[in-house]
């Protein structure tokens, strides 16, 4: 088995819209209004309790907020580029929807104006650029790494355990629930990482200050890129400034010589943003269909009821073909 856990979970414009077409056939009849469709068996949501502090340290806290289907974890070469989901969700009947069916169905239980910040989220989205956590003790950094990631639009952030039960400082305000909307993988080592990081595309440029580093604004960072912090004390592991293929550096102008990491983090992934920005004229770059499929994924994720609503729609479709 894989040591790679990965959980999945985080933003179009007004022009990119929730199109409600689902076919009369499929409505509930002599109804007077529109209705969200529930089934006594649904499949569990993470409540608010269910943080970032469960999801690092137990296998089920990963699992259970996957919903749309994943690619193979290793890229695949006649892809252009990593894009991680499927156009298919797989109900528990072992019915299978599309990104547009989810769409469909969930549409009606969400309000404009939050299917309007999905809308946008989703259109600043890219996988271009990565953020990996090598080894973080402190639980507040990691929280507030995954938080910076969702405000500037990095939905892969990937996590390197900093031991073998990977145990975290608890600090369970600090994301504001950002993990929700992010695609998280959870790694048991620096090697496992970087090899599938590699294999995706990416070129790994670890944080490091030494006579070899290049400094942050010197990068092209349109180029897929993963950015490697490490532990608060230590700093990034020597097996990762070895397999790594460039250091970089935020250059210091006061007395002190470093960031705190997850200062750090947000810098260089704010930077990237901006320089993305500066070359391309953006920094989301998913194509029409991605945009569609993880607009799909974020109404998963929105509430409680999201999963019964789609699996009920599927037993209709089903019965529909029969």
């Amino acid at each position: 088995m894989s040591s790679c856990k990965t959980m999945l979970c985080s933003s179009l414009s007004s022009t990119f819209k929730f199109k409600p077409s689902l076919s009369s056939s499929l409505r509930r009849h002599k109804s007077t209004s529109r209705c969200c469709y529930t089934t006594p068996q649904t499949t569990a949501i993470p409540q608010p309790n269910d943080t970032i502090h469960n999801i690092l340290n137990s296998n089920e806290g990963v699992t259970t907020l996957m919903k749309m289907q994943r690619k193979p974890l290793h890229h695949q070469p006649t892809q252009p580029r990593w894009f991680p989901y499927l156009d298919s969700f797989r109900c528990e009947n072992g019915c299978e929807v599309t990104s547009s069916e989810v769409i469909e169905a969930v549409g009606p239980c969400i309000s404009e104006t939050r299917k309007e910040r999905f809308g946008k989220a989703v259109l600043n989205r890219s996988y271009n650029v990565c953020l990996v956590v090598e080894g973080l003790c402190d639980f507040g950094n990691v929280s507030a790494a995954f938080r910076s990631a969702d405000a500037l639009g990095v939905q892969s952030v990937h996590v390197v355990s900093s031991d073998a039960n990977k145990r975290y400082k608890d600090n369970r305000h600090v994301s504001m629930g950002a993990e929700k909307w992010l695609d998280i993988e959870l790694w048991d080592s620096t090697k496992e990482c970087f090899e599938m990081l590699k294999s995706r595309g990416y070129r790994i440029a670890t944080t490091h200050v030494g006579i070899d580093a290049v400094s942050i604004y010197d990068m092209d960072w349109s180029c897929p890129t993963a950015i490697v912090v490490g532990n608060e004390n230590r700093g990034i592991s020597d097996e990762a400034l070895a397999m790594s293929d460039l250091h970089c550096s935020i250059p210091m102008k006061g007395m002190v010589d470093s960031f705190n990491v997850s200062v750090a983090a947000g810098i260089l992934m704010h930077h990237a943003v901006c320089d993305r920005i500066s070359r391309t004229g953006r920094h989301g770059d998913l194509t029409v269909e991605e945009r569609q499929i993880l607009l799909a994924e974020f109404s998963l994720r929105h509430s409680n009821s999201a999963i019964s609503v789609v699996e009920d729609y599927a037993k209709r479709k089903a019965s529909l073909l029969t």
